[in-house]
This record gives structure tokens, C-alpha cells and sequence, in this order.
């Protein structure tokens, strides 16, 4: 296996803007690091554990049955879009309220299934860096850890980013032009999603 070219990919696709990272660094600015935490350990778990599952057969079944990952599709896209609208339509004066919160553990893990990228992530590395083998299941599970190891200080340096820019970002006006930005950008990683959508719907 070759261990540096997987570790250079996880960093280089962990590291870039996605609905994980553009999700994290918003609730850094609007929650700060602490209150984030949930979040963070919940992608740092969550995404592992999906991509085990996806390695050791549910690829498999969406291939048997394509709509179930057309289905998944829907409600990921869905979902992101209302994500988006809530973080660019978020009340500023009420964000340090306690019952503004960001996402908890469970929910950042459950997030993992409906993430678009987490899914290319996930088969891309399956499909480019595991050999059909005995040694199959521990190529997968070795990957993951990879995963685990490398790819959370990414998001860990996208959640720390947000949370600096809450002291240059002093004007609630700043505050709402950064999230109408997290917004745009959330809904930018959408666009191929709801074209290959449309596409599917219209053939």
C-alpha cells in the first residue's frame, strides 16, 4: 500500500473547502472552539466509520439498487441547502445564546452519510488505493485510521481559522457577510450534485 500518496490525498482533499470544513469554520466564528468540539470529534469519527461501512459493502448495494444512491443524493443536497439558508439567515444578536447551537456529536457523525464529498472521498479512495485481496478488510481499515490521523488537524485548522476571525469580524454586519459567504460557498459544492440530479431526472 502505498502509504504516502494516501496521506498526501487525505490532506490535500481534507484540507480543501467542502461542506465539512465550510461548516466547521462557520460554527468556529459564531460558537467559538469549545463550544464546537462536539462537532469537530463528530466529523473526526464519523467520517472513518462511514468510510469503513462504504469500503466493506454498502457501495455494493447501492450498486444493486442505484435509486437508494439517488435517494441518498436528494436528501443530502436537501439537506446542505437548508444548512446553507440557516447559517446565511442565523440571528447574530442570538448567536452566543445558549440555545443557538452547533451541531452536536451524533449529528455531525449522521452528517458524514448525507455529505457529498465525504461519499467522493470515501469510493475514490476506496476504488484508487485498495487491491481486491485477502488483505482487503485491513486495507480499508488501515486507510480509515489514515483518515483519522491525517485528516482531522485539517478540519481542527478550519475550525481554529473561524474562531480567529471573531475578533476581526466585531460588527454583527461582518458576522452576516461571513455567513452569507459560508452560505454561497456551501451551495457552490452543490452544484455538481444537483446537476448529475438533474441529469438522472431528465434521461
Amino acid at each position: 500500500m502505498e502509504y504516502l500518496a494516501i496521506i498526501i490525498f487525505i490532506i490535500s482533499t481534507c484540507g480543501t473547502p467542502g461542506p465539512n470544513n465550510t461548516l466547521i469554520m462557520a460554527s468556529g466564528l459564531n460558537y467559538g472552539i469549545r463550544r464546537s468540539l462536539q462537532h469537530f470529534f463528530g466529523i473526526w469519527v464519523g467520517f472513518p466509520a462511514m468510510f469503513v461501512a462504504v469500503g466493506l459493502g454498502i457501495s455494493r448495494l447501492f450498486e444493486e439498487f442505484p435509486i437508494l444512491h439517488v435517494m441518498l443524493k436528494v436528501v443530502g443536497a436537501t439537506y446542505l441547502s437548508y444548512l446553507a439558508w440557516r447559517i446565511a439567515a442565523a440571528p447574530i444578536s442570538r448567536l452566543n445564546e445558549t440555545k443557538s447551537k452547533p451541531f452536536t456529536f451524533l449529528q455531525a457523525v449522521a452528517f458524514q452519510w448525507v455529505n457529498p464529498k465525504a461519499w467522493v472521498l470515501a469510493v475514490g479512495a476506496i476504488v484508487t488505493y485498495t487491491v481486491i485481496s485477502d488483505s482487503y478488510i485491513s486495507q480499508v481499515i488501515t486507510i480509515a485510521l489514515l483518515f483519522t490521523i491525517f485528516g482531522a488537524p485539517c478540519s481542527f485548522l478550519w475550525l481554529c481559522f473561524g474562531a480567529s476571525l471573531k475578533d476581526v469580524l466585531q460588527k454583527p454586519t461582518y458576522v452576516r457577510t461571513f455567513n452569507i459567504a459560508m452560505a454561497a460557498l456551501l451551495m457552490g459544492s452543490l452544484v455538481p450534485i444537483f446537476l448529475e440530479l438533474y441529469q438522472q431526472f431528465t434521461v
